[in-house]
């Protein structure tokens, strides 16, 4: 018998599937946005859209009208530049970065 000690580590990962949505920092930064832009009276309302390839945040000036805004965070793009990005209402994109903090940073919110 030998005096070796055997590790064995269970990857809790591997059985567990994927969560797709925003990371807590992420989600901290979004909503610091927002509180600005609801106190200054821009935005009236939020809403989530989730699915397997991107999760968007959307902003609403009326909350009987449609998305104003969607600050969209891709899982897998094709380019890193389109990792998070900001959509219109028809779905075009405004900006986008590979960085959530520098792209809402650089936006003009009152402009848009």
């Amino acid at each position: 018998m030998s005096n070796y000690l055997k590790l064995v580590v269970n990857n809790p990962q591997s059985n567990k599937k994927q969560e797709y949505f925003f990371e807590k920092e992420e989600l901290k930064i979004i909503l610091d946005l927002y509180a600005k832009m609801v106190s200054n009276g821009s935005w009236k309302d939020y809403g989530l859209k989730i699915s397997s390839k991107q999760v968007a945040f959307s902003v609403f000036k009326n909350s009987s009208e449609n998305a104003v805004y969607n600050i969209c965070k891709t899982f897998k793009p094709v380019n890193k530049n389109l990792k998070y990005s900001i959509t219109d209402t028809k779905g075009r994109i405004i900006k986008n970065s590979y960085l959530l903090k520098e792209l809402i940073k650089n936006i003009n919110w009152k402009k848009l």
